[in-house]
């Protein structure tokens, strides 16, 4: 036990909500057993917060109500930035880095829009910066992939890394509610923030994406490359027609290394009903990785919540205290790799990949043969087609068909040609197939 007894580390938390309050109740509970693991103590000696969080006893610790007191106190060894946003969270981590501290953030969006620019000014000072509560909550994917697969070659990765939207989508298809109530639902029971376009629309799961297809794959982060679609535009009728062909429909990011080079996309994917992530429901996330060594893998657990994102802000904590001290080039690359690659990111249309369309056309003699040979001429190939009867009043027929893979450029010249047909009635609906690896 006397390696216990070494001078601990001192850390200065900013931001008391959920993660700030859940981080001081863990670090507060677990404090032997960390000093354990780390062999010295972790000692709390400042919070900067605007106001207290009743969740958490902070009697016991200065409190400031100026966050860069915590950046500047030359006393902080590592700063816990937990405040959110960019703009005042930027600034706030750059102070503390040109401080000479470390920093752990749970930022997703901070790391995802502003990363490269922190981790070089960590490199310049000396410090480094640490993220994995930003990912998938208290799911440790960034060390998974970062260091865990280390002997391998990404061929892809893609999870379910937005617990609101996967709640949405499966109360739509277990309970056949639409999607305006059960937003609802999820923004009074505080899965959802009253403006749910960062959930709903991919953007959060876009931010996670950039950060694991960059150290899937050695490049830099590039969320303006990346393809993002949401879920708003999915209906009942889409669920059930997928369901009836044997798939559910999951918001997925989705990342793949292909000789053209590396794809990055979110959007609503079907996937077999029997494969894993077709049976991650409700609130919690799940990420499958595929290396060439070690094959496909999966990791699963509460995407968020105070104490589970938490646990990964500690985990990083920890890791920062290690490195107090340490030589900086025996340190993990903050993107995994310390000589990134230039690879190319495809853009969407040059992407391959299944499809499920919903072609709404009048009932008229012909009309499916059109459509096939629409299809054929384009170089795709039809896998199911699935004709249902005609509305009652209308006389629309719906046309269900899932094509094999093919480039979304030749799927955007047929969906257009499709669309130009006297018969059709509406804009076809596509949605993304995907068939991954690991099946339960």
């Amino acid at each position: 036990m006397e390696a216990v007894n070494r001078e601990p580390i001192r850390v200065g938390i900013a931001g008391l909500g959920t993660v700030g309050s859940g981080t001081v109740n863990v670090l507060q509970r677990n404090s032997a057993e960390i000093a354990r693991r780390l062999g010295r103590p972790l000692e709390i000696i400042q919070i900067g917060a605007r106001r207290d969080n009743p969740h958490c006893d902070t009697q016991a610790y200065a409190v400031t109500r100026d966050i860069f007191d915590v950046a500047n106190n030359p006393d902080v060894d590592i700063l816990v930035e937990l405040i959110g946003g960019t703009t005042v969270a930027k600034e706030l981590v750059l102070t503390a880095i040109k401080h000479g501290k470390h920093v752990v953030t749970a930022n997703k969006a901070l790391i995802a829009e502003f990363g490269n620019e922190l981790f070089a000014a960590a490199d310049e000072a000396g410090v480094m910066v640490l993220y994995e509560a930003g990912v998938a909550g208290g799911i440790p994917i960034i060390k998974s992939v970062r260091e865990g697969l280390a002997a391998n070659q990404i061929d892809w990765l893609a999870g379910i890394i937005n617990g609101t939207g996967n709640f949405i989508l499966t109360e739509m298809e277990e309970k056949q509610r639409d999607f305006a109530d059960v937003l609802k639902e999820a923004q009074a029971l505080g899965y959802a923030e009253a403006d749910p376009t960062f959930d709903v629309e991919g953007i959060d799961a876009a931010h996670k994406l950039a950060i694991l297809a960059s150290i899937a794959y050695g490049i830099p982060l590039q969320l303006g490359r990346l393809y993002i679609e949401g879920i708003s535009k999915i209906t009942q009728a889409d669920i059930q027609y997928a369901s009836e062909l044997g798939y559910r429909i999951k918001h997925l990011g989705i990342a793949r290394r292909s000789s053209a080079g590396v794809e990055m996309r979110v959007h609503p994917t079907l996937v077999p009903k029997e494969s894993v992530l077709a049976n991650v429901n409700g609130v919690m996330n799940a990420v499958m990785v595929s290396g060439d060594a070690v094959g496909p893998t999966l990791y699963y657990g509460a995407g968020a919540g105070a104490e589970p994102t938490a646990s990964a802000v500690v985990a990083d904590i920890v890791d920062a205290a290690r490195a107090v001290g340490s030589p900086a080039e025996n340190w993990v690359a903050p993107l995994a790799f310390h000589v990134q690659s230039d690879e190319a990111v495809l853009d969407i249309e040059q992407v391959e990949t299944s499809y499920y369309l919903r072609i709404q056309v009048k009932e008229q003699t012909g009309v499916l043969a059109h459509i096939s040979k629409i299809l054929s001429d384009s170089g795709i190939s039809i896998d199911a087609i699935l004709q249902k009867e005609a509305h009652c009043t209308s006389g629309v027929v719906p046309i269900i068909i899932l094509t094999q893979k093919v480039e979304e450029a030749k799927m955007n010249h047929a969906v257009g040609q499709i669309e130009a047909l006297e018969e059709s009635c509406e804009p076809v609906v596509r949605l993304r197939l995907e068939h991954l690896d690991l099946e339960i």
